[in-house]
């Protein structure tokens, strides 16, 4: 049976293996080796076939994994299958961008609605989905079971949100705010922070331009 616990680094990796065997043409095969994988994402070899092993027992010596039957797995394994309703607080350009991307639903996030205390952004619809005032937050939630909240709002109320949230009866957050959130234990935070994202592009363009420059 495959190991389902499995490292942060493996559970990073798998949804990179999952996109590249949704993108194979049917004229690519009824099979894909590890291998195959690893090539095509500049990979070692033996790390994905220890990442798949962990989520497939189907894998074949020289013949690899039925590349269907790896996909429904990984989508399984990455909750892809089973679709988790989530909020979204702060209804600003980058909120309402995300109330508008059209393709979470293929990674089994379905964005119920927006939530703002902006009067003015009340009963706005974005992609068929409702802005809604911060008190209507704790009624949905509770009522529908709702367990993801996604922050888009200024650093600066990202921890009274986050609150609301939990409060609300959210066990997973998805925080675009460029702050540090404090959670009680249980309450899982996931950060997408674009200031370390720059810095670690800016640090890359710096060490190739220094290079060339010190080589010439």
């Amino acid at each position: 049976m495959p190991d389902r616990c499995v490292s942060k680094q493996t559970l990073q990796r798998l949804p990179a293996y999952l996109s590249y065997l949704r993108s194979m043409g049917a004229g690519r095969g009824k099979h894909v080796s590890a291998t195959v994988i690893a090539e095509a994402l500049g990979l070692n070899d033996v790390v994905v076939r220890k990442d798949l092993a962990s989520v497939s027992s189907k894998g074949r010596p020289k013949v690899g994994y039925v590349r269907q039957e790896l996909i429904r797995e990984l989508e399984g394994f990455l909750g892809y299958d089973n679709s988790q309703d989530a909020v979204l607080v702060g209804a600003g350009k980058l909120g309402q961008a995300l109330l508008a991307y059209r393709g979470f639903p293929q990674y089994g996030l379905n964005i119920l609605a927006g939530f703002d205390d902006d009067p003015a952004l009340s009963g706005k619809e974005i992609a068929g989905k409702k802005i809604l005032p911060m008190e209507k937050l704790p009624d949905l939630c509770h009522r529908v079971g709702v367990h993801i909240g996604i922050i888009t709002v200024p650093g600066e109320h990202a921890q009274r949100v986050c609150d609301q949230l939990i409060e609300s009866g959210i066990l997973a957050v998805w925080n675009f705010a460029n702050a540090h959130l404090q959670v009680p234990e249980g309450i899982l935070v996931q950060n997408e922070n674009m200031a370390v994202s720059l810095a670690l592009l800016s640090n890359h363009l710096k060490e190739r331009f220094s290079t060339k420059g010190g080589a010439g």
